[in-house]
């Protein structure tokens, strides 16, 4: 079955060339083969009758002569948005309930003609941005099941990543419908706050939070835009519709000394790779982010944490075992907080936007890492507070100054997991930035995700060798018998020198970083992450693995030496690589 666009779909509709009936019966054929993968993914599904006869009912209204802008379309929604005749539960069992009607965007779909097939799996009540703090489970990054999906949304990015729906309802407080985007190569549009309707929502921070969507295309998020956002009455953060003109030439970006990649060498290579692409679109100009820093520190470290804790009042008071131990460790923190503490952060909130709205002075948007890196499900649930924040540090402030963002696709890592960047203007500047996210997509061409490997991508891991462990060379044996797989011969950046060490058996090199250094031949090997511990255990001092630097900018494991290793060592750096040493040796 091929991976249609919402605008593919409902054109078919309504031009008579499919039927709502088909597509519904594809989308359940594509649900059930991918609970084999990822159950978790879901809270709650619509029987598969009710969905049939729901796209049935769209036929009916196409053959009466209606053309509606989203026939037929499948969707999912977050399990904090009511959908009537399914439960919300926000991820909390105890929490659950059976709304009597249907959120205000469920309402502007449904009358465009789309079907909700289910509610998906989140962060519980929407605290989190990894997916992996709820008690239905942690959703996987769709391209690597060992990583996290990114959340809040966690469920609703790989309902849309898997190819099972072509567009999901997410939330976004703190950047839960942008992280989850960038992970899983998607499209996450985040409007400015109350462009459209959050009645029906749980609150996470009523006065931040934004219903947002996750699509394969900012095609399609134009046309949900357009579908979606106008004034409600009926919802107390709504406000009248507007558009913001902006023709961006001008893109602020993080001065490199205030970026934080928190070691993640791949990411900031995509990064500055992107960045390069950009700069083909206008001028980049390089802004203190310091402000917009101290907004996102305030967001969990102020006292905004204590508007979640009112959303929960009543279940923390009640049961507040029912809460995950992560959520409540976070949202507890609001008893704490004082209306004193509450004015005074607004006071400073209030200088930091009044300097934040004078940057689009010099700029016309901001572009942004959607995140700093990402982690394996593992490494999360062992540090579950820190690494969630590290997520957060290029998207927390957003909301908190009222702007308006779009996470695109911009760069896959090596295992598969997505790298994004972010396009954040100023309030009301949301159809600008869709229209960007086009001319983004076109210059990089990043419409489409990747190809989908149903079985998850195994985590491996990249190393360079540079000398004994060379094809043919005596230690080679420890790499095959390892599986490891030949990626190719390349060359480190102009920046190592090598040495052959002295009374080494076999004869081995060192591989030092230098100012003066130069190019030195390596190959590079892939194993799987169990493998390469192994390996890494056998490697003897004064020998070590650390990161090495190839000459396209991209970073490897690989070997490196202690200062002890060139004691009477011989400096064949010349030589440009350990094979000609070798040969030299033995001519």
């Amino acid at each position: 079955m091929s991976r249609l666009s919402v605008s593919t779909i409902a054109a078919a509709i309504n031009s008579g060339t499919s039927t709502a009936e088909t597509i519904m019966a594809e989308t359940l054929a594509r649900l059930a083969a991918y609970d084999a993968v990822q159950p978790q993914a879901w809270i709650s599904r619509a029987a598969p009758e009710a969905l049939l006869a729901q796209a049935r009912a769209i036929d009916a209204r196409i053959a009466a002569g209606e053309t509606l802008p989203l026939a037929g379309v499948p969707y999912a929604a977050k399990d904090n948005i009511d959908v009537a005749g399914l439960a919300t539960t926000a991820a909390c069992p105890a929490f659950a309930y059976q709304p009597t009607a249907s959120a205000g965007v469920i309402e502007r779909l449904a009358a465009a003609g789309a079907i909700c097939v289910g509610k998906t799996n989140l962060d519980q009540f929407a605290t989190g941005l990894n997916g992996s703090r709820s008690p239905y489970g942690a959703p996987r990054n769709v391209h690597n099941l060992n990583y996290v999906s990114g959340g809040s949304s966690s469920g609703s990015a790989v309902a849309v990543a898997a190819g099972l729906v072509p567009f999901a309802l997410g939330t976004d407080t703190a950047g839960s419908g942008r992280v989850p985007a960038a992970f899983n190569h998607l499209i996450g549009f985040k409007p400015t706050r109350g462009r459209w309707s959050t009645r029906g929502l749980v609150p996470a921070c009523r006065t931040l939070d934004c219903i947002t969507i996750f699509t394969d295309t900012p095609a399609d998020a134009r046309l949900l835009d357009a579908v979606i956002a106008g004034f409600d009455v009926a919802d107390d953060y709504s406000k009248p519709l507007a558009n913001r003109p902006l023709a961006p030439r001008r893109f602020g970006v993080p001065r490199r000394d205030q970026m934080n990649w928190f070691g993640d060498g791949e990411a900031a290579f995509l990064h500055d790779r992107a960045m390069a692409t950009l700069a083909g679109l206008g001028e980049l100009v390089e802004i203190d982010i310091a402000p917009l820093l101290e907004a996102a520190q305030l967001l969990y470290g102020g006292p905004w944490v204590a508007e979640r804790t009112a959303a929960m009042a009543s279940l923390l008071a009640r049961r507040p075992e029912a809460v995950d131990p992560t959520v409540r460790s976070v949202v507890e923190q609001g008893w704490g907080k004082s209306a004193v503490d509450l004015f005074n952060a607004q006071y400073r909130l209030a200088a930091i936007k009044r300097a934040a709205d004078l940057m689009w002075d010099r700029i016309d948007v901001l572009a942004f890492p959607t995140t700093p890196t990402s982690y394996r499900l593992a490494e999360m649930l062992a540090a579950p507070v820190a690494l969630n924040s590290n997520l957060g540090l290029y998207t927390n402030f957003v909301n908190l100054l009222d702007m308006a963002a779009i996470a695109v696709p911009a760069g896959t890592r090596s295992n598969g997991v997505g790298h994004g960047i972010s396009f954040i203007g100023p309030a009301d500047s949301d159809v600008a930035l869709i229209e960007l996210a086009e001319t983004w997509a076109a210059a990089t061409g990043h419409p489409s995700p990747p190809p989908l490997d149903l079985e998850g991508k195994m985590q491996t891991v990249k190393l360079a060798v540079v000398g004994a462990h060379l094809k043919d060379m005596p230690l080679h044996w420890q790499l095959t018998s390892r599986n490891a797989v030949f990626a190719g011969a390349f060359e480190t950046a102009p920046s190592y020198r090598l040495y052959a060490m002295a009374e080494s058996t076999p004869p081995k090199p060192a591989l030092v970083f230098s100012d003066d250094g130069a190019a030195i031949k390596v190959e590079v090997y892939e194993l799987g992450v169990a493998e390469f511990g192994s390996f890494v255990v056998d490697v003897p001092p004064p020998l070590a693995i650390g990161t090495v630097t190839l000459a396209d900018g991209s970073s490897v494991k690989g070997f490196v030496a202690e200062p002890r290793a060139l004691t009477g060592a011989q400096d064949i750096t010349h030589l440009g690589g350990w094979r000609a040493y070798i040969a030299q040796r033995t001519a």
